[in-house]
């Protein structure tokens, strides 16, 4: 039976995760050491092959993918970009250490971003933006592709499709590093999951 396997890799580091601050809509480029990192990455490991790639709109992602794969041409696929973050957007946990409904969000009291994205949006929005994908690599037949995402998508993707079950902290990836997941149509038209296959690289 046919499968398609999909590598979902993490970003570079930008200068806001140097700095420990939450940037979604941001478009920031990999920092300086971001971009060395990476590069030691791809020239100690190896990544999958792949014929088509997909990025949201981010500098990040799009930067993170020349690297890896250099020549690509990602997809444009604006659901996966990360969480709008609203009046959080550029701020650190020490300056929002006073903010309420940010020590709300931090204990899961509440789902709410002040003018941003709640999680069931954020959810909704990254999981229809996936079965979308999968839906075109299944109409083209195109069996390995590669997803470069910020890391909330990716470990929020895998809590909702992956096996085994785990929590989105169980699925965090480091910056380049990412999960190698496998897709069975026949299993995926009854119940979308995915098997993962290994962490990558």
């Amino acid at each position: 039976m046919q499968s398609y396997k999909i590598c979902l890799i993490r970003h570079g580091i930008t200068r806001a995760n140097e700095e420990g601050l939450y940037v979604g809509k941001t478009d920031l480029p990999l920092s300086p050491s971001g971009l060395s990192r990476l590069i030691g990455r791809k020239k100690d490991s190896l990544y999958p092959p792949a014929t088509r790639f997909f990025a949201p709109p981010l500098a990040r992602c799009r930067q993170t993918l020349s690297v890896l794969y250099p020549g690509c041409t990602p997809e444009d696929t604006p659901g996966l970009s990360e969480c709008d973050f609203g009046q959080w957007e550029g701020k650190s946990a020490a300056a929002l250490q006073g903010d309420e409904p940010f020590q709300k969000w931090l204990t899961g009291e509440s789902n709410d971003i002040p003018g941003g994205e709640s999680a069931a949006a954020f959810q909704q929005r990254v999981t229809a933006a996936f079965q979308q994908l999968a839906q075109s690599l299944m109409q083209s037949g195109d069996t390995d592709a590669v997803v470069c995402a910020p890391g909330g998508v990716i470990s929020l993707l895998m809590t909702a499709f992956a096996l085994p079950r785990l929590s989105m902290k169980d699925w965090a990836a480091e910056d380049g590093q990412g999960f190698l997941v496998r897709l069975t149509p026949g299993i995926w038209m009854r119940e979308p999951v995915m098997e993962c296959v290994c962490m990558v690289p």
